[in-house]
């Protein structure tokens, strides 16, 4: 094991992450490496020294302006009769129309914000309480047989631990009144949360970023599958996991 994979792994084996064999291989590089043994030293007084994070909440962005900026601008008027007649049938069909498609909109951005509301709370109580996971590994081929017969679906679990995001373990969890796998993963001190649920078997969606009660969260569907990463780093590292995990993902097959 070299020193740059052995920096990845340190954090996780302060939280006691790895599995044997990870561990092992960490614990060996660092007991004949002075830099890496170094480097463990100032990690653990650091983390002696630092108090327990406090999470804080930000309250989501208003609906309403939302569905002001899908309004239409307001038609130019007309002088004639026959235009004001004509403009005003057309204009009746025309706003049933948009009324309708409107209507639809503020169902659909509605039903989004409960969606990601759901999935916002399922994250902070993996923080808040001792259940930040029903299966503690970071062995790929024991998280994901964990989850057999649990749920309706097979969920992807990718081992990134040479990618600087550990891979912690999975529990069941819920997210808009059904229950889904939820994927656990780490950077540095940082939890990903990777819910995964039966999405429509439509064409693979990019992802898409949405902010919380600050946190961050990268939405897509791929291969009949939905997911959602959550997690309070920055957006681009977010983005920087949500492309290796697809990566991961699709070079297997989606399997």
């Amino acid at each position: 094991m070299t020193c740059a994979e052995t920096e990845i792994l340190l954090h996780a084996l302060l939280d006691d992450e790895l599995d044997a064999g990870h561990a092992h291989d960490v614990e060996a590089h660092v007991a004949s490496c002075p830099r890496c043994a170094a480097e463990l030293r100032a990690y653990r007084e650091m983390r002696r020294a630092m108090p327990a994070a406090q999470l804080r909440f930000a309250a989501p962005m208003s609906l309403r302006h939302r569905i002001e900026r899908a309004l239409p601008p307001a038609p130019p008027r007309v002088s004639s009769r026959r235009s004001v007649l004509k403009g005003f049938a057309m204009g009746t069909a025309l706003s049933a129309a948009m009324a309708a498609s409107l209507v639809i909109a503020v169902i659909r951005t509605d039903q989004d914000q409960r969606v990601l509301g759901d999935v916002i709370s399922a994250h902070v109580r993996s923080l808040q309480s001792d259940h930040l996971t029903d299966v503690q590994t970071s062995d790929q081929h024991r998280v994901k047989p964990w989850f057999n017969g649990k749920v309706a679906i097979a969920p992807p679990v990718m081992d990134l631990t040479a990618q600087g995001f550990t891979l912690v373990g999975g529990r069941l969890d819920y997210v808009d009144g059904r229950t889904v796998a939820s994927i656990v993963y780490r950077r540095r001190g940082h939890v990903i949360n990777l819910f995964v649920a039966q999405g429509a078997a439509s064409a693979d969606r990019g992802a898409e970023l949405d902010t919380m009660q600050g946190f961050n969260v990268r939405r897509w569907s791929a291969q009949g599958l939905e997911f959602f990463a959550v997690s309070d780093i920055k957006a681009d590292e977010l983005q920087e996991f949500v492309n290796k995990f697809d990566a991961a993902f699709h070079s297997v097959g989606g399997a």
